[in-house]
């Protein structure tokens, strides 16, 4: 493991967050990305591409040599926790985090050749010119190296089970009651749908960002280099770190963009709470159950007992993860005239909406993998519910002409619960032709599952 790993298990049983303490194993890849170390990192990796920039596009500063350029691109890739410690000491003296920087980067160019160079570094720029860049690049990076890759499992799991549990007829209700038979597979297969959707949006969301100065008009490098087209090169320099350029901003960039990103996260989180609760209600009714491990202990008096924990945990942290994302959507877009500085506390926070998001990916993943159906239960249930193929019959009758089939069935059904042999006996004593009476027999609660069965194969395949 790297310094920027898991925590020592003496400090993750002593950390305030659940992220650093009990969920550290399941939160660690999002390290590289949110921790303060890796902020420290990326804000390097961006003054060392901009003052490159600054000589190999626009020729401001001398021409370097390969030995230097590669020097200042080792000060980002090769930064560790111990440079990380530097600027953090620097920055007790500033209180200024991205000056710190700055003047970690003067000290380390200090005794080489590239001491003439020192003045440009941050030439022209605010910090949030930095910061911003630095934030979408690890919401990019995290999203594409930690995030997809975790909801990825998820819809696996989803895909497998739907297509193990097709043809399975199941009761589904609706405002809580019976109502027509499903497949097992077929309501997993919706979960699956939804949740590529989202998958789809977020996987295609650009970041973006600005290099545009103290209030977004480039007053700084405008006065001091006025021959330069700092707009063009604004959008380039973006570009090239694979980001999309924001030019019209205040000190800040437009923050709706990263709350597109963030809303798309928060609907993949609710669909997924949805099936955390469904699936949580499954169990309870017997329609699940989940596989036992030996060694581990439901209740610490029932020795009976085999929980839903890993969806009650995903519900949880699902939970946590929309409450912070929901406030990114309320509080980022606003900020007092050109800028305040009360976003910055808010986006430290991002590390803790996803790890949270990840972390019930996690949980969902491990709890997917052990429930299966117990088609007895299943099967039990159907054909103590005869009453839930009335929309079937009454639909056939209406097909046939027949006036009042509604309430024909209205006053067999409503509120009550069918057998086999009441239904039976009802279509016997129905005045219709024998060719409709064949057709009503023919509805069973077990078969009448009408093209639950194709639809999850039409979810499947559009996922190719």
């Amino acid at each position: 493991m790297s310094d920027e790993g898991i925590l020592s298990e003496a400090s993750a049983l002593d950390a305030l967050s659940p992220l650093d303490g009990r969920y550290t194993r399941e939160s660690e890849p999002l390290r590289r990305y949110f921790s303060e170390a890796s902020l420290i990192r990326e804000r390097v990796r961006v003054q060392v591409h901009y003052l490159l920039a600054l000589s190999q596009q626009l020729h401001l500063v001398r021409s370097l040599s390969p030995t230097e350029a590669q020097f200042l691109k080792s000060l980002a890739i090769d930064f560790s926790p111990v440079d990380a410690k530097q600027v953090k000491s620097i920055e007790q003296t500033t209180r200024h985090d991205v000056k710190a920087v700055e003047y970690y980067l003067r000290g380390k160019l200090a005794s080489t050749s590239l001491a003439d160079v020192v003045e440009w570094i941050h030439f022209g720029l605010t910090s949030e010119d930095v910061n911003l860049i630095a934030q979408a690049a690890a919401l990019r990076d995290s999203r594409d190296s930690v995030l997809l890759p975790a909801l990825d499992r998820v819809l696996e799991r989803l895909a497998a089970l739907a297509r193990r549990y097709q043809h399975i007829p199941m009761l589904a209700r609706t405002h809580g009651q019976p109502a027509v038979p499903t497949t097992l597979g077929k309501e997993f297969a919706t979960f699956y749908a939804r949740l590529r959707r989202q998958r789809l949006f977020l996987s295609e969301h650009r970041f973006e960002a600005k290099l545009t100065g103290a209030v977004g008009n480039y007053n700084a490098l405008a006065a001091a280099a006025p021959q330069v087209d700092w707009i063009g090169f604004s959008v380039a320099f973006i570009q090239s770190l694979g980001l999309e350029p924001n030019l019209i901003t205040t000190q800040l960039v437009p923050y709706d963009n990263w709350i597109r990103y963030f809303d798309t996260v928060r609907s993949a989180n609710s669909i997924l709470l949805d099936l955390a609760q469904d699936v949580w209600r499954y169990v309870s009714d017997d329609y699940l159950t989940s596989r036992t491990v030996a060694a581990e202990v439901g209740s610490s008096t029932m020795p009976q007992k085999v929980n839903p924990i890993d969806f009650e945990n995903a519900e949880g942290n699902l939970g946590l993860a929309n409450a912070l994302l929901m406030h990114y959507a309320q509080k980022l877009p606003v900020s007092r005239l050109q800028r305040d500085l009360s976003d910055s506390t808010v986006r430290r926070t991002f590390g803790e909406a996803l790890g949270h998001t990840l972390v019930a990916y996690v949980s969902l993943v491990r709890g997917l993998d052990r429930v299966q159906a117990n088609e007895d239960k299943l099967r039990a249930d159907l054909i103590s519910h005869w009453e839930v193929v009335a929309e079937g019959a009454q639909t056939i009758l209406r097909a046939a002409g027949i006036s009042g089939a509604y309430e024909e069935l209205k006053a067999v059904t409503r509120g009550k619960k069918l057998t086999e042999a009441d239904y039976q006996t009802w279509v016997k004593g129905l005045g219709v032709d024998e060719s409709v009476k064949t057709r009503l027999f023919a509805l069973t609660p077990l078969t009448y599952i009408g093209l639950a069965p194709e639809l999850v194969d039409r979810a499947l395949a559009d996922s190719h």
